[in-house]
């Protein structure tokens, strides 16, 4: 049940057409907490700038949503192509993708 809840509340952005709706519903709490506070302390970027940057250059890939970890100011956002899952890598502080996994 722990899974469904964040399943449902990204598929509900989804439908809904919330911009970002999914990268928030999809990251662990601990995750957004942390990424929030680093944000305001000027410490990354913000998540939708971000994915604004990062989601024009997938090519038709779904996005199904981001990881933030706070020992290295690093996201990870997931996506999903054909049956492929790949990951895109960016720091958050610059924003650069500094790596990416899958095609």
């Amino acid at each position: 049940m722990k899974q469904f809840l964040p399943l449902a509340l990204a598929g509900a952005a989804l439908a809904t057409g919330m911009p970002g709706g999914v990268a928030y519903a999809d990251m662990r709490r601990r995750d957004v907490d942390a990424a929030y506070q680093a944000t305001l302390r000027g410490q990354v970027r913000p998540l939708p700038e971000i994915e604004a940057r990062v989601l024009p250059r997938m090519g038709g890939a779904s996005y199904l949503g981001p990881e933030y970890d706070p020992d290295t100011a690093r996201y990870r956002l997931k996506f999903m192509r054909g049956g492929s899952v790949i990951w895109v890598d960016v720091d958050g502080r610059t924003g650069a993708v500094i790596g990416q996994s899958g095609r």
